[in-house]
This record gives structure tokens, sequence and C-alpha cells, in this order.
């Protein structure tokens, strides 16, 4: 006579359910690893931007690198960094940073997506991918993250940017930019560029003076305001150019009240020689592929 024995519901497979259940936990414990270090993450990053909203940056997160990255055996790299107020800079100096890297600054919110839209058609067109940067993307870059173009670092860069257009006016966010902004190697900021370059202070640059230290932004490394190639003069020129077309009072009532409905350039005349075919043509021969790097 043969005997069946049926087992209880919950006796068949325990193996399996007692794995079933370790991976349940693990990922629900994953998942709220996850969710608290993001919430961490925003609200470290949150107090971060408030803070230096008042309080003048000592440093940033770009000098450190230099300093440990790039730095001689046993020894920090020395760097030159000196911080003045937006009052201390010359008009001609806000103006050219504006002409030069972001002259839709007072009206987009962090973001300028036609100049976007116009790299991406660049690069499926076979064009070298070309920076579209804002002046406010610049700065949340060089005050907290690192160099690179990795999908982490974009990511990234552009939650600073939405936090420092959130809790920064833009008059604190082109005061940080200047003062931050590299210059030369180890030269950091429009006063200490000043001084080391043409022995003057800031709040006395002439109009080409700051479009020659505006030219050298895009890759201080390689190009010089103290020796401008052939290339930089060209493109100081242009800037000179877009600030007279800006005009004077493109910043008038800056910093409280920056009249927007004054910066405006005609389309035709914004794009800079750094990216105009016939200008790259005609320095290739001279830097070669160097230029459109830039």
């Amino acid at each position: 006579m043969k005997i069946e024995i049926e087992m209880p519901k919950s006796q068949k497979h325990p193996f399996s359910r007692r794995v079933g259940q370790f991976f349940l936990r693990l990922i629900r414990r994953v998942f709220f690893w996850l969710l608290w270090t993001a919430a961490g993450f925003a609200a470290l990053s949150l107090v971060s931007v408030l803070i230096f909203r008042w309080l003048d940056p000592p440093t940033t997160s770009f000098m450190i690198q230099y300093q440990t990255l790039e730095t001689r055996p046993k020894a920090f790299q020395e760097i030159r960094y000196r911080w003045v107020d937006l009052e201390r800079i010359s008009k001609d100096m806000q103006l050219a940073a504006v002409a030069a890297e972001d002259q839709k600054f007072f009206d987009h919110a962090g973001f300028d997506f036609e100049s976007i839209s116009d790299a991406v058609e660049d690069r499926f067109r076979g064009d070298r991918l070309r920076g579209a940067s804002t002046i406010s993307q610049q700065t949340a870059k060089n005050l907290f993250l690192w160099p690179g173009r990795s999908f982490m670092r974009k990511g990234l860069e552009a939650w600073f940017t939405m936090l420092l257009e959130l809790l920064w006016p833009k008059a604190r966010i082109l005061e940080v930019y200047l003062n931050i902004a590299e210059f030369g190697r180890g030269i950091y900021g429009v006063e200490a560029a000043a001084r080391h370059f043409f022995g003057k202070p800031a709040a006395v640059l002439s109009p080409f003076e700051a479009a020659v230290l505006a030219a050298v932004l895009p890759n201080p490394r390689r190009l010089r305001a103290d020796r401008p190639s052939a290339y930089v003069r060209d493109r100081a020129r242009w800037i000179l150019e877009q600030m007279r077309l800006l005009g004077p009072d493109c910043l008038s009532g800056w910093p409280i009240r920056p009249q927007s409905h004054r910066c405006h350039i005609p389309h035709a005349a914004l794009r800079s020689p750094v990216f105009d075919p016939a200008v790259m043509t005609a320095f290739a021969p001279r830097f070669g592929d160097r230029i459109r790097r830039l």
C-alpha cells in the first residue's frame, strides 16, 4: 500500500523562498540607500550653493585639482588668485565676458538651448563638437566639479547650474565667474590676470585689454594674453565688435537692474571667429587641429 504525505504549502521549496526573500530585502535596502544618498547629496549641494551666494569662495574645485593632480613632486603648484567685488571690475571686462562667452546671459535660465542645438547640428554635419556652455554652466563647473565631457559630469553640471540660477542673482553669477575663471596656467580670476599680464587692477582695464583676456577664456593653457597670437588678436577684435553692438546700455543699472532687452545682437553677427570655417581654414596650417578644440 503506497502512502503519500502531502507537505504543507509553507514548507514547499523552502530554499527558493529564502533566496527570493533575501534578494527582495537586498533590493529594498539598495533602493533606500540610493534614495538617502540622493537626498543627502541634494541637501549638501543646496547648502553649498546657498553659502557661496554670500561667502566669496576661498578656492574652487579646479584650483584644488590644479594644486594636487598637476603638482610638482612634494610641492603644491603655485596659483595666483585675488578676489574683487563686481564693482571693482571694469564695465568693459564685464561686457567683454558676456560678449565672448554668453550673449544671452541676461535672458536664459542657465542653458542656451539654441546654441546647444546649433552645436549638435554642426556635429551631425561632420564638424568637431564645440562647446555651448553658458556663463552659469561654466561657473558651476569651475566651482564644484572637474574637467571632462562624461555624462555624469554633464548631469551634475546641469544640476548645479539650475541651483545657481534659482538661488543666485545674475550679478552674483557673473561676479563669481570673473573671479574664478582661469586666464592662464595657475592664474585664476580677472584681478590676478590683470595684474599679472598688464600690471594694473581689473577696475582700470581698457576695452582692448578686457577683450584680450576674454579671448583666451576658451583655452587659457594654450592661448596667451601677454603675448597674443594672431588668432587671439583676431578674436579680441571680434569681441570688441560684439561689445560695440551690445553697447554700454547693456549693463546700465547693472548689477541692480540689468537691461536684458538692450542686450540683443542680430543673429547674423553672433557667430564667433572661433568656429567660423573661413578662420579655421586660414589658421589650420599654423595651429593644426588645436584650433578646432577650442
